[in-house]
């Protein structure tokens, strides 16, 4: 019998290879919907994703080197980095 091959993305804070269920995913919705940059828990939001570890600290790493903003090619107002602590925060 063949193992389920487990899928595998790399954190934005960080930059180790995880299993994607082990990460958080980061997603900027679509444009006609306002393009609102979210966590994404349940994993199938419509619109680009990141994945980032269920860490703060991964958070302030990404947010430094601004890695989210790369990754969405926009602009990311210090609010939403704000929300994306607060909800990060409640995982832990």
């Amino acid at each position: 019998m063949r193992q389920k091959k487990i899928p595998m993305r790399m954190c934005t804070g960080c930059g180790e290879m995880k299993p994607k269920r082990e990460l958080v995913r980061v997603v900027k919705g679509p444009e006609k919907l306002g393009a609102e940059i979210q966590l994404d828990l349940t994993g199938k939001a419509p619109g680009r994703g990141a994945y980032i570890c269920r860490d703060r600290e991964c958070l302030r790493l990404a947010r430094k080197a601004r890695r989210l903003e790369r990754a969405f090619a926009c602009q990311i107002p210090q609010e939403v980095y704000e929300r994306l602590e607060g909800e990060l925060g409640g995982d832990e």
